[in-house]
């Protein structure tokens, strides 16, 4: 099929690439569009019809291209590009796919974007990246609706702090609103996938189904909130409990949870709960992977740039700094206390096992018992479930976006990951957030290159424990240690509870801007954990900090592990002439090398370690 067609000097694989006019000249063929248009036919089929004489003994052919695309300046994209796209971005997008799979996220939709345009786009993602494996828990706001419905009575809504004055004909306004975007929600997740352009692939019967399974009830105990320092809050309620057993079981049965910020009490009383305290308090008992607020707008600094990445000491000191000016940023103060929280960056330095309460697993988690029993009542430290946010100073915006953020400082302090902020106003914010390595909003995370810095004098006992058995076994090249000395400066280690375990080394070749990575050493009882892929993404991140484009590696024995992770093999000459004077060719290393990608996360090592 690639050879050259009689009395053409194009071969059918020439033919993808060429327009119709220019086969019709040079194939000498009669040509039929299979439909005909005003403007250029986007779909044809050329067939080449040939006399008996002249096609004795050869078989006449044919040519499809699916689609020719138009670009707006008349000219033809071929389709070969297209498909290269396509698949370069789905392959790309293979590690996404892998890691989000079985992870459990609340969202958070605000009830700005609720009450927009917007909901319907972010709902069909929500629905594509269920059927991806993705466990969801939606939580809605509903203040927007609440505050229009009170308006057509003629009433104001009353807010005092954060919490809404729940008044009779407000709590009457909070069940219509909640039932109507129950309804709504349940509505547009229904349908389901289009259906009309993947008839070709076969039958499709179990496609005309109800999209996606999604389940409400009453999952949320909560009790009245009171009379407060004087003032009557009605039937607004706080968070007494999560039903999270319940709620994973919904969740296990391929169902989208929606969890309506009304709770039920004891005594059967409908409360109307804040629907950021509804949502960090489920984040936290379910043990989510992820909270992500979906908002109205981005999160941005003075200058008006996006802020992609604050660890959560960046968060809580900006927080904090604003504390005077802020009633939630004083909230979150008193909430989580006055403690210095550059101890909870490097949790795992704490001795003899104590635990930071930032800390997932053992710290703040083991008070939530699956939703029930919390200790005395309470979900956290001063008798918060979740924190709470809204009220006159959200919705002036005075302080921009700084209760959201508080919010998520205040969960990933409990053991949440990572927390992301998204404008939803943003076409696909959601799949551009999730399946991109930069993100399109702001992230606030917890664990980022926890324990990770760079090395000591005092480090080099550690270093050497890891490094010797590697050494022995030929693994890695032997140092002594006055060379182990001599290279400290370029090693970085992840400490845990005072010990080093697990260690690596940069050494820059700044003429040639490339870098060795070498020494990548993990301790035998933390492997497994991704401690050397933490190494390697701070190592990559502090190479291109410095103003470098290549990695390059010598290795005899772990080259699966390099290639995975984005390393080709590389000749010999591939490497920086000064290095190559060091290289033991006895060793018959092989060489590989890695382009390093611009980055954009906002993630630098200097800031976090500095």
């Amino acid at each position: 099929m690639a050879s050259a067609c009689a009395n053409s000097s194009i071969s059918v694989q020439d033919h993808r690439r060429a327009s119709p006019l220019s086969l019709r000249k040079q194939t000498n063929s009669f040509w039929r569009p299979r439909h005909r248009c005003r403007k250029k036919c986007r779909n044809f089929q050329a067939t080449r019809q040939v006399n008996d004489e002249r096609a004795r003994g050869q078989s006449g052919f044919a040519v499809r291209c699916n689609v020719c695309v138009e670009s707006e300046s008349g000219d033809e994209e071929s389709i070969s590009v297209k498909d290269e796209h396509f698949v370069r971005w789905f392959r790309e997008a293979w590690p996404y796919f892998r890691a989000h799979r079985g992870g459990t996220f609340v969202v958070i939709i605000s009830g700005e974007i609720v009450a927009s345009s917007h909901l319907d786009a972010i709902l069909k993602d929500i629905s594509l990246l269920h059927g991806l494996g993705i466990r969801f828990v939606l939580v809605p706001g509903t203040h927007v609706q609440i505050d229009e419905l009170l308006s057509e009575k003629g009433r104001k809504p009353k807010y005092v702090g954060p919490y809404r004055i729940t008044d009779p004909e407000s709590l009457e306004a909070a069940m219509e609103a909640a039932g109507r975007i129950r309804v709504m929600i349940e509505a547009k997740l229904s349908p389901g996938p289009s259906i009309c352009s993947i008839r070709r692939h076969g039958d499709n019967s179990r496609l005309h189904d109800v999209g996606v399974s999604v389940a409400s009830g009453n999952f949320l105990a909560a009790k009245r909130r009171g009379v407060v320092e004087g003032i009557d809050y009605g039937a607004t309620g706080e968070v007494k409990k999560v039903d999270v057993s319940r709620i994973r079981e919904r969740l296990d049965g391929d169902c989208i949870v929606i969890l309506s910020n009304l709770g039920y009490s004891s005594s059967g009383e409908v409360l109307n709960c804040n629907t950021y305290e509804v949502a960090t308090a489920c984040a936290l008992a379910v043990e989510a992977e992820k909270l992500i607020c979906i908002i109205d707008g981005p999160i941005l600094d003075k200058s008006g740039r996006l802020i992609r990445f604050l660890t959560l000491q960046d968060a809580d000191l900006l927080i904090r700094k604003r504390a005077e000016q802020s009633e939630i940023a004083a909230n979150y103060v008193k909430a989580v206390g006055q403690e210095d929280l550059a101890s909870l960056v490097h949790a795992d330095t704490y001795p003899n096992n104590d635990v930071s309460p930032g800390r997932s697993g053992n710290g703040l988690r083991e008070l939530f018992q699956n939703g029930v029993g919390f200790d005395n009542g309470n979900g956290l430290w001063i008798g918060e479930q979740g924190f709470a946010i809204g009220g006159q100073e959200r919705l002036s915006r005075l302080n921009g976006y700084l209760s959201e953020l508080a919010a998520a400082a205040f969960v990933c302090r409990g053991g949440v990951q990572r927390v992301h902020l998204l404008d939803g106003t943003v076409g696909g914010a959601l799949l551009l957030e999730l399946f991109q390595r930069d993100g399109i909003g702001t992230m606030v995370a917890s664990d980022v290159y926890e324990g990770t810095r760079m090395a000591k004098v005092t480090d080099l006992t550690g270093i050497k424990q890891l490094i010797q058995p590697l050494e022995e076994s030929g693994t890695l090249v032997r140092r002594t240690n006055e060379e182990l000395r001599e290279a400290l400066d370029s090693f970085i280690v992840v400490e845990r509870e005072g010990h080093i375990i697990a260690c690596a080394a940069l050494f820059p070749f700044f003429e040639e801007k490339c870098g060795e990575v070498a020494a990548i050493a993990v301790s035998p009882e933390c492997r497994g954990q991704g401690q050397g892929d933490k190494l390697l993404d701070y190592i990559e991140k502090k190479a291109s900090s410095i103003g470098l484009e290549m990695l390059f590696l010598l290795t005899t024995r772990t080259a699966d592990w390099f290639v995975r992770r984005g390393f080709s093999e590389c000749s010999i000459e591939g490497i920086p002439e000064a290095r190559r004077k060091r290289i033991n060719l006895s060793r018959k290393s092989k060489y590989y090398m890695k382009k390093l990608q611009p980055d954009t996360s906002g993630i630098t090592v200097d800031r976090v370690f500095t």
